[in-house]
């Protein structure tokens, strides 16, 4: 076995591995940019190698420096993670002259699997199902439209090397065709250093079902059942489950069986997985394979009881594996939802700064949160904004949903914009609890983005009694030190705004063991509700507000706002102030700030670099044109006028790093 791992990687998943190498009683090195000097993996580590500047093409993508690093540290093998170095060949054939061990596959099943044009011709070779398509490589636009005319619209434009979303392109006619080759293009020169590009039929209303693979280097492999992962948005992947709600055991068996047969043609040994695409009649065809361990690994870990890492490590030190495909098990049902740092209500901008405060759920037989974060952690430009792998287990779907449900609303995050609002909106939504996915679902469900959740009149019960319970605390407690004035109202009722409504509510019982009766001054019986009793322990200055609100246990967050609160709670987030009626009654008229007007300007919508400009002053535009280019996280984001108009002027220029609602261009 061996005696100390580098693991050629940051975040969450540098952490993933450490936590699995120190249980087997394996040292740990970490390596590290400028960027990263005081990360969790850092500290973590038994042994941190500091290896060049922020951008990763300067640190975490130099080969030489991780080979120095584990000469430096007198490191035996390296753990890639995934992207960066993981399905690099000329990386493994590196550490292998330099005698140290790649805990993945051999060079050569990377080089196969890693080229989506080869691996396809490699798939069909091997009897696995493959999608209709043009799999060589495609010099310039005018065969790609020549290509994509002879297969039929819809197509898809994918990098050849391409992976996580980055270098694909849906083109659904043929003007289409031009602009998605160029970005594809683009995105795969910048993410790849590879500009090849391919094209194949998009299925339409696809499923995205993906299978665990496991091989050893003695002719030993099984496949772990497998991930649906169907939840994505703009092909990246938002919430994986495992077992899928959609497969039947003889489909399983079938991809199982055609994924395994897919490893064995290519000699392959650790862990992989192979993506198909699946269809509305359970028809299902090769995508791609994965040479490494996938981001979502863990919902895989959770029914198998299998450590993935601990076999990537036991198959690279030359073990067999301890078990035969009869052996896997598939015991109840897991969820992961990843928490990125952005903001669903600005189109999912990725959202940079520092972790002000952060404190997750706590973990449990039921929950599990990987991260590479703590209080006080900076999300950069430089990488990928993920926060955290959230996962939760249950016996059925059904108890893995409302896990997650309690854990998300329990996830607390301050300092940078998060996603987890819209990851509770999904997991409630009646589509999603039925299991109807499809790769389009968020497309589809949310055609217009994500606007936030509207709450119900359960949920507005349940949020206008937290907030008048919270009220109650804070009055006892400005009572208990002579702060609060001497009351002129009956002190049991109450007026609590919920954002633009008023609800009117009795309160009986002591602070945290409350009765809240809704609608109580309401002389109009249709609009009193039952009342709703209260429990909790909760003390001002708590971000979270955990109770039993009308019988069942709920966790919400609160956060002060001046005169009242910001609370959210399953998916819905209001402001709430608790006002004497009178109050209530004036508030009501007063009238509403209005922002100032921006309309003439094009501002970036994100942090990130303007890669061009496309107008100048003077110049007339048309609606749907291109004005400039950004690029973020290494996506190429086209920003269009949104009106005929004639450009004033140019504020930014490129190459400049662009912040929120910075000013780009300006109209007349």
């Amino acid at each position: 076995m061996f005696e100390k791992i580098l693991v050629a990687n940051r975040g969450e998943i540098a952490c993933r591995v450490m936590k699995t190498a120190k249980r087997m009683g394996i040292g740990t090195v970490a390596v590290y940019s400028e960027a990263d000097r005081d990360a969790l993996h850092v500290a973590m580590a038994d042994e941190a190698v500091a290896i060049g500047p922020a951008p990763s093409a300067e640190s975490y993508l130099v080969a030489e420096r991780i080979v120095g690093a584990c000469k430096e540290t007198g490191a035996d093998a390296v753990h890639p993670g995934y992207g960066f170095l993981s399905e690099n060949t000329a990386f493994a054939e590196t550490l292998a002259d330099a005698g140290i061990a790649f805990i993945g596959p051999p060079p050569a099943a990377i080089a196969a699997m890693g080229d989506k044009i080869e691996s396809k011709r490699i798939a069909k070779d091997a009897g696995v199902n493959t999608i209709p398509g043009h799999v060589a490589v495609i010099r310039d636009e005018a065969e790609a439209l020549e290509i994509a005319q002879g297969i039929g619209f819809p197509v898809m434009i994918k990098a050849s090397a391409g992976g996580g979303g980055k270098g694909m392109r849906i083109a659904r006619a043929a003007d289409e065709m031009a602009e998605g080759f160029r970005l594809a293009t683009n995105e795969a020169r910048s993410s790849f250093a590879d500009d090849r590009v391919f094209i194949e039929k998009f299925i339409e209303d696809p499923r995205h079902i993906e299978i665990q693979v496991l091989a050893d280097t003695h002719g030993g492999a099984v496949y772990l059942n497998e991930r649906e992962c169907s939840i994505q948005r703009r092909h990246q992947k938002v919430i994986e489950e495992a077992p899928s709600p959609f497969l039947d055991a003889a489909t399983r068996r079938a991809m199982g069986e055609q994924a395994v047969a897919l490893a064995n043609r290519v000699a392959y040994c650790s862990a992989g997985t192979v993506e198909f695409i699946v269809d509305k009649d359970r028809n299902f065809y090769f995508l791609e394979m994965n040479t490494r361990l996938q981001v979502e690994h863990p919902v895989t870990e959770l029914i198998t009881g299998l450590d993935l890492v601990e076999q990537m490590i036991r198959v690279a030190a030359g073990e067999k594996l301890a078990f035969g495909q009869d052996d896997v098990t598939l015991t109840g049902w897991a969820m992961e939802s990843r928490v990125y740092a952005e903001d669903p209500l600005r189109g999912f901008l990725p959202s940079v700064g520092r972790l002000v405060r952060y404190i997750p759920p706590e973990e449990s037989e039921t929950v599990r949160v990987d991260t590479g974060v703590g209080e006080g952690s900076e999300i950069s430009i430089y990488y990928d904004p993920m926060i955290a792998k959230l996962v939760s287990y249950g016996a059925t779907r059904d108890e893995a949903i409302a896990e997650m449900r309690r854990a998300l609303d329990g996830y607390y995050v301050r300092g940078v914009s998060h996603n987890m609002q819209f990851l509770s909106a999904v997991m409630q939504h009646p589509r999603f609890v039925a299991g109807d996915l499809t790769t389009g679902f968020i497309e589809e469900e949310f055609p217009d983005g994500f606007k936030g959740v509207a709450p119900g009149e359960a949920e507005t019960g349940t949020l206008a009694a937290i907030a008048a319970a919270a009220a109650q605390i804070v009055r006892e407690r400005e009572r208990s030190v002579g702060c609060e004035e001497p009351a002129t109202e009956d002190a049991s009722h109450w007026t609590v705004q919920l954002g633009p409504d008023y609800i009117d509510v009795a309160l009986e019982g002591e602070p945290g063991d409350v009765l809240v009766i809704i609608g109580a001054a309401s002389t109009d019986s249709a609009d009193r509700r039952p009342a709703i009793p209260v429990l909790t322990g909760w003390r001002p200055g708590e971000p979270l507000f955990r109770a039993q609100v009308g019988g069942a246990q709920v966790i919400a967050q609160i956060d002060a706002t001046g005169t009242g609160w910001r609370i959210a709670q399953g998916g819905t987030a209001v402001e709430a102030r608790v006002l004497r009626p009178r109050v209530a009654q004036l508030a009501a008229t007063m009238p509403v700030k209005e922002p100032p007007d921006m309309s003439k300007f094009l501002l970036s919508p994100m942090p990130g670099l303007l890669v061009s400009v496309a107008v100048a002053g003077g110049q007339w535009v048309k609606a749907g044109e291109e004005l400039a280019v950004i690029e973020a996280m290494k996506m190429e984001n086209v920003l269009r006028a949104d009106q005929d108009g004639e450009v004033k002027a140019i504020h930014a220029s490129p190459g400049d790093s662009l912040t929120v609602d910075q000013k780009i261009v300006e109209f007349v």
